[in-house]
């Protein structure tokens, strides 16, 4: 997922996607403890992702913040 693609979206449809993307990394850090062989790289990206629409969430909580004063 790119960061023009998020910036596109709504912050509802944001917190969204990270929401799917925190149960997935719940669901793979869960597969790897009890033992199932999980794809070691999707850790990094999941977590990579999360990040990236935090940020995004963030640039746009301080555009709207700007936008105010």
């Amino acid at each position: 997922m790119k960061a023009k693609e998020l910036r596109a979206k709504s912050p509802a449809e944001l917190r969204e996607e990270l929401l799917k993307l925190r149960r997935e990394h719940f669901n793979l850090r869960m597969a790897q403890a009890s033992g199932q062989a999980a794809k070691a790289d999707q850790f990094g990206k999941v977590r990579q992702n999360v990040a990236r629409i935090k940020t995004v969430l963030g640039e746009q909580s301080r555009a709207t913040k700007g936008a105010r004063k």
